[in-house]
């Protein structure tokens, strides 16, 4: 009874458009009125208890990263430098771009962020050079959601903190898996721009203009390894290295690039804040909507149920697989996270699989809601900086969701992609 009233009341009022994190608090409230042993006090200390933990520190100092490093030149540079290699070869414009969203994913952290970096520079530039705009658009809707696999993952940090499991573990277990991802749109792209006659850039860098861009690209490829590398060494935490790059972009973007001028640092950091707020508003309120569902066993008595249908794991993963897609394309990716990690994680636990390798396959199937309607935050992104019909552009992207879930498929299936690198750095 109390998790109908729950559930029910809080799709009552996303149905009347009511925010996600407000909707999760009015429910949570419902629910507490309505149970004796409660009072308001309890959703109240949720919300201090959700938000007081170090590693949220880190999603507003990576949206801050991301947010300063599209607007400083470093996204532009680092497109040049992959043009450089993969620009001359069919599809290679796409391709470039794909490539361009994994590298400004590992910096970003988020899928839109990673949209708006690379379509403002790419998907104009492929359009001139004859490629249909609702596909260019299309790739780098795909390739973005690639932000939230590839570490560091504002979305792997609220995992973490969810489920209990280790940031850095869940930042190298999303590393294969990120290029399994881009590895498949990229495929998928060549097939496509071979069909249809995309062919590559023919422009020809001289020696002087390859070094020249090899120069100005050094610094920003550094970035993410200057992040990463400092996380995986044990230099610094995950929150420390976000604040590593905010400084490091705010360096190259204003006294390198100078692309950044010091009054327009307010506007970014409001900009960052806006987007932050209404992620930390999720995160609060749904922690006390999860400690009802525990007080109520609601994760438990649904593990029981599901093991109690059947124990083939392989039927199990493909229903939670169906599941999540089916979610992803209705609710926010952060809080489909918070609401049913609590749920899904005893059942697939008790099946043997790791909570790491399951976060990774979370987040990969819910990344995939970012370009399925009517939700699809990268479609939307891509259709307003490509200048392109969400309609068109959804038609378009039907393919690229199928290269996607052949990918998710894999790394469900085969734990070793995302497991290998975690298991190296602890033993």
């Amino acid at each position: 009874m109390t998790a109908t009233l729950l559930f029910g009341s809080f799709l009552g009022l996303l149905v009347v458009g009511v925010p996600i994190g407000i909707a999760l608090a009015v429910a949570s409230l419902i629910v507490i009125y309505s149970l004796p042993f409660l009072n308001p006090d309890f959703l109240f200390q949720g919300l201090v208890y959700g938000l007081n933990s170090f590693p949220l520190l880190a999603v507003i100092l990576f949206t801050l990263a991301g947010n300063i490093m599209s607007r400083g030149g470093i996204a532009n540079r680092l497109i040049r430098v992959a043009e450089l290699f993969l620009g001359r070869v069919t599809g290679g414009l796409g391709i470039v771009a794909i490539v361009a969203c994994m590298v400004v994913a590992s910096i970003s952290g988020t899928g839109s962020a990673t949209v708006a970096a690379i379509g403002l520079a790419m998907i104009p530039a492929m359009v001139q050079k004859g490629y249909d705009r609702a596909f260019s658009g299309a790739i780098v809707a795909s390739a973005g959601g690639i932000g939230v696999i590839i570490p560091p993952s504002v979305v792997m940090i609220v995992y973490a903190i969810t489920a209990q499991v280790s940031v850095t573990d869940m930042f190298l277990a999303g590393i294969l898996p990120g290029i399994i991802i881009g590895v498949a749109l990229m495929v998928y792209t060549y097939i496509q721009s071979r069909r249809h006659g995309y062919q590559g850039s023919d422009t020809k860098f001289s020696k002087a203009e390859a070094l020249q861009i090899l120069q100005q690209g050094i610094l920003p490829l550094l970035m993410p390894f200057i992040i990463l590398g400092g996380i995986y060494s044990g230099l610094f935490t995950p929150t420390e290295s976000a604040a590593v790059g905010v400084v490091y972009g705010l360096v190259l973007g204003v006294f390198v690039y100078r692309e950044i001028k010091p009054q327009d640092l307010y506007g970014i950091i409001l900009q960052s804040a806006l987007l932050v707020g209404a992620v930390l508003v999720i995160v609060g309120a749904s922690t006390a909507f999860g400690r009802i569902l525990t007080i109520e066993r609601v994760p438990t008595d649904i593990a029981n149920w599901v093991l109690g249908v059947t124990d083939s794991k392989v039927l199990i993963l493909l229903a939670i697989l169906m599941l999540l897609l089916v979610v992803g394309t209705f609710m926010e990716t952060l809080a489909a996270i918070v609401i049913l990690t609590p749920l899904l994680l005893p059942i697939v636990t008790s099946l043997g699989m790791s909570p790491v390798h399951f976060g990774v396959v979370m987040i990969v199937n819910l990344a995939i809601g970012f370009v399925t309607p009517p939700l699809g935050a990268n479609l939307f992104m891509a259709s307003q900086v490509g200048q392109v019909e969400i309609e068109k552009l959804s038609r378009a992207v039907i393919g690229f969701i199928f290269a996607m879930i052949i990918a998710l498929l894999i790394i469900t299936f085969v734990p070793w992609f995302s497991l290998v690198i975690p298991e190296l750095r602890t033993g």
